[in-house]
């Protein structure tokens, strides 16, 4: 069902969520599908809030030059909502969305100059309306930005295997030339997918790892092994086919990267890892000298991780609920959910006498809340990298650098929370 058009309107700096900022009759608009500086016309999908509308492009009237024809199947793309922009300008847009929640939520002035391996500003390109914004990496052997996806969750409806359109359940399903160009072509194409029918449920998810393709369905296996190895860094790590892991290739030798980078751990340094997993950064933690500890409240994660790392030692639980039990650390490694990490958590881990902590983070309004938190302690954000591990996608994944301090990054953070102001992933 369509909504009513509005327009012609100027589209502004990208927000949170996917979207970039319109103005119409003084409420605010966020659209989907724009880029910044752009003339369009906008579909509204969502009048119910006094303060914002949603919309998308319903039609371009003046294009910004980063805008990309790809001449496909509007169903090849399905889950890239930024297919349509550039890989600069995809990730200058998220640079810049990292900066905002960093100064808004967090208080941090000028995030930018904390942006890549070495520092440094990102750049604003034209009609951003907003200032520097956090450089945003490519991973390695990303060249294109598809291809990627090593987890694909199909939606399995009377004989036919497709994905779930935006928000809803409507089946969508692959052309038969080019299939979903996000899924990692490893794994078995969704029309190839019929073969399970007499076994599979409504949802059919296909995890492609370093030993081999697993296919899973409420739960069940349905084909391949129900462990599988993810080879990083010279570690071969046992991890469950429907468990988590990151779904870009390249991103956890990336991630693992980046917080040794940071850390520059020493060997006999007591190292923590909260919302540990399977065991990922316990492993290149380990190999790097440090006595660790780690906690994860998913059972059958910890006992792989204690076969993944068994100089570790691991605790089963919630994060929150072994707060009295965490040991002093010279180190500490947050990899919490989307939703960040509880303030009860922040004021403990600010208390084990940690020289720095690592936050890795795949919600930037969360990132920005938590780094406010942290310096209400005393603790200043000293560096942060920001990793395209979803291109094609408005996600993105960052590291931070959080020191112990008595001048902190700015002013006093806002604790605030995330996407109260407009769309939430």
């Amino acid at each position: 069902m369509s909504g009513p058009v509005i327009g012609p309107l100027v589209l502004g700096p990208p927000a949170h969520g996917g979207h970039v900022v319109a103005r119409h009759e003084g409420r605010v608009v966020f659209v989907r599908g724009g880029l910044p500086g752009e003339s369009v016309l906008v579909e509204l999908t969502d009048t119910r809030h006094d303060r914002f509308w949603r919309g998308r492009v319903a039609r371009v009237l003046e294009a910004s030059p980063e805008r990309v024809d790809l001449d496909l199947p509007p169903a090849a793309c399905t889950g890239a909502d930024l297919a349509f922009a550039s890989l600069d300008a995809q990730r200058r847009m998220k640079g810049l969305v990292v900066a905002e929640q960093l100064a808004r939520l967090g208080g941090v002035e000028e995030p930018a100059r904390l942006g890549g391996p070495d520092g440094g500003a990102g750049g604003a390109g034209p009609g951003d309306g907003a200032g520097p914004a956090v450089p945003v990496e490519a991973v390695p052997g990303d060249d294109d930005g598809w291809g990627w996806r090593t987890r694909m969750r199909y939606l399995h409806v009377d004989g036919r295997v497709g994905m779930r359109g935006f928000h809803s359940d409507e089946l969508v399903e692959a052309p038969a030339g080019t299939g979903f160009l996000l899924a990692d072509p490893r794994g078995p194409r969704p029309h190839e997918l019929a073969r399970y029918a007499d076994r599979a449920g409504r949802e059919i998810v296909v995890t492609v790892a370093d030993s081999g393709v697993t296919v899973t369905s409420g739960g069940r296996l349905v084909d391949g092994e129900a462990v599988v190895t993810q080879r990083v860094r010279g570690l071969d790590l046992r991890v469950r086919a429907d468990g988590f892991w990151q779904v870009h290739p390249g991103a956890a030798d990336a991630l693992a990267g980046a917080v040794l980078d940071a850390l520059e751990v020493r060997p006999g340094e007591r190292a923590l890892d909260l919302y540990c997993g399977a065991g990922l950064f316990a492993g290149v933690l380990d190999r790097a000298g440090a006595r660790v500890t780690g906690v994860e409240s998913d059972g059958p994660a910890v006992h792989l991780a204690r076969t993944n790392v068994p100089r570790a030692r691991f605790i089963a639980s919630r994060v929150e609920r072994a707060l009295g039990r965490l040991p002093d650390a010279d180190v500490v490694v947050l990899d919490p959910p989307r939703t960040g990490v509880d303030r009860r958590v922040v004021e403990a881990v600010t208390g084990l006498g940690a020289r720095a902590v690592v936050y890795v983070a795949c919600d930037p309004a969360s990132l920005g809340r938590d780094v406010g938190r942290f310096a209400a302690r005393g603790w200043r954000l000293a560096g942060l990298r920001a990793l395209d591990i979803f291109p094609m996608t408005h996600h993105v994944e960052t590291v931070a650098l959080l020191r112990r301090g008595l001048e902190t990054h700015g002013r006093r953070g806002r604790a605030g929370e995330p996407g109260r102001d407009g769309p939430e992933r």
